[in-house]
């Protein structure tokens, strides 16, 4: 029968292919941001907190770099060199950095809460204070203390929500890429299939 061992190539492939579209998924979350509720704001009313650009810059320019050079790494199989290999493993820390920092930002983010206007026309953070306890998150109650943009709580959650998972995929693939890579530089893409001959059978 044949057995193959375990090929470093496609597995760098495969995890570029999935990087591409998360990275797409986090830049476009990162502008929708800047439009709460669809809406287009005054830079001076929209949160800080986005103008990190961690979705945009963090778990998308950052992470679609890797791929790019996880999938030059893997698309020529077995003769991929082992140099492909190792600068794989140098810009996955670098997507790694990218998604761990999307994560930060995106957590207090959500800690934090949005800018918005309470009713007297000025813009300011009405959770930024709040305690872990009584955090806005676990108490809907407060949500009604922003009065504009409509649904700007519940747009931020969601958003920060989701670049926070992307996050954490991204840096969890990046991280699995740097163990791959190594593996792929030491030992080489791709072993060949041997073929094992067991009688008795």
């Amino acid at each position: 029968m044949q057995r193959a061992t375990m090929c470093t190539g496609k597995c760098s492939k495969c995890i570029g292919i999935t990087l591409f579209p998360l990275a797409a998924c986090a830049i476009v979350c990162n502008i929708l941001l800047y439009f709460p509720n669809g809406q287009v704001l005054q830079l001076s009313e929209i949160t800080d907190l986005v103008w990190f650009f961690h979705g945009i810059l963090g778990a998308g320019i950052l992470v679609i770099l890797p791929a790019f050079m996880m999938l030059g790494a893997g698309g020529a199989g077995c003769c991929a060199n082992r140099c492909g290999m190792l600068l794989s493993v140098v810009l996955a820390v670098l997507g790694f950095a990218g998604g761990a920092y999307c994560v930060v930002i995106s957590s207090l983010g959500l800690i934090g809460g949005p800018l918005c206007d309470t009713g007297d026309g000025e813009y300011l953070y009405p959770f930024r204070n709040d305690t872990l306890e009584g955090n806005y998150l676990f108490n809907q109650t407060t949500w009604s203390i922003c009065k504009e943009p409509e649904n700007i709580i519940l747009w931020n959650i969601i958003l920060f929500s989701i670049l926070l998972a992307i996050g954490v995929i991204e840096a969890i693939l990046c991280f699995i890429q740097v163990i791959n890579g190594l593996a792929g530089f030491i030992c080489g893409t791709c072993m060949r299939k041997r073929k094992m001959n067991i009688s008795g059978m």
